[in-house]
């Protein structure tokens, strides 16, 4: 008897001290099965805790129930992309008074959030901008694309390029948006084309951007007479770096994003907060892949995706 009670206390004092942590994702796109190997390489490290790893589906209805079913679980922490940082803040607020709670990729910074996690988004358009004017040492017009002006990675972005293209002669004359419908995107290209048929450059936001941009411009017979800038590590964009068609893309360390949430998180939850910056934002490098490094960065990309 006094065996089996002693066996059974210190199962209990084991199951109690480990923490569970959860990352939570905005969509299922592969950029997220990179993060995936991340938080695994992290938890493999941790005896101390288990993570969880949830995919959303786009909405913020999806996350809703998911933070729920987690909450309901008892888990300790999450690492959550808000789909829509300004309308979550309270389901946000809410998990922060059951769990410690991080963003990463996007941020909530009106939320009680402890920590974002994820890409100085201003920076990324900087290097953008520095890509243009190696594109375009002459200077000359240049039309800009992406899903929505009101999300905040768009925005930012497109401050860094005005940053960095600022007293230069390149000039933006135009911004559109598709609403993340890809027809429309590259529609938006082909109309550019069109009706500015002086434009130099043309740059795309978001990760579909580049293939929409790539796309129309082939179409339009222009490969190498009009340069193409991106963000993000599409297959079509890589494929289009590598031919030289697309000058440049600019892409970010969502393996990071894992590791290092859930690193940061699990070390919190002991006690150790030193590793959260005073800003409470931790922002990943981003990394500018050209022709001279796209062959390098696609092989560590394919390892990291799995295949």
């Amino acid at each position: 008897m006094c065996v089996t009670v002693i066996i059974l206390s210190g199962c209990t004092r084991e199951r109690s001290s480990t923490k569970r942590l959860a990352f939570v994702t905005n969509n299922a796109a592969d950029f997220w099965t990179i993060a995936r190997k991340g938080t695994e390489k992290a938890d493999a490290e941790r005896a101390d805790v288990t993570v969880e790893f949830r995919l959303g589906d786009g909405t913020a209805a999806a996350q809703k129930r998911i933070i729920d079913d987690l909450l309901a679980k008892g888990v300790d922490a999450i690492a959550i992309s808000p789909v829509d940082p300004a309308n979550q803040t309270a389901m946000l607020n809410d998990a922060a008074r059951q769990a410690l709670v991080f963003t990463h990729d996007s941020d909530a910074p009106d939320s009680r959030r402890e920590c974002y996690v994820g890409t100085d988004n201003v920076a990324a358009g900087r290097q953008a901008g520095e890509l243009i004017k190696e594109a375009l040492p002459q200077g000359g017009k240049i039309a800009v694309f992406v899903g929505k002006l009101d999300a905040r990675n768009a925005q930012e972005r497109l401050q860094g390029i005005k940053e960095s293209i600022a007293g230069s002669t390149i000039a933006i004359i135009d911004v559109r948006t598709d609403d993340t419908d890809q027809v429309r995107a590259k529609a938006n290209v082909s109309e550019m084309l069109v009706s500015h048929s002086d434009v130099a450059a043309l740059v795309g936001l978001w990760s579909y951007n580049g293939p929409a941009i790539l796309n129309a411009v082939r179409d339009a017979g222009r490969i190498g007479q009009v340069k193409i800038i991106a963000f993000d590590e599409d297959d079509e964009t890589l494929t289009g770096v590598k031919s030289g068609a697309i000058v440049g893309t600019v892409v970010q360390q969502p393996y990071e994003f894992g590791y290092q949430s859930i690193t940061l998180l699990a070390k919190a939850l002991g006690g150790d907060r030193s590793g959260i910056p005073p800003t409470h934002q931790l922002f990943i490098p981003t990394q500018v892949i050209r022709q001279n490094n796209v062959d390098e960065f696609r092989t560590k990309l394919l390892q990291l995706r799995g295949r």
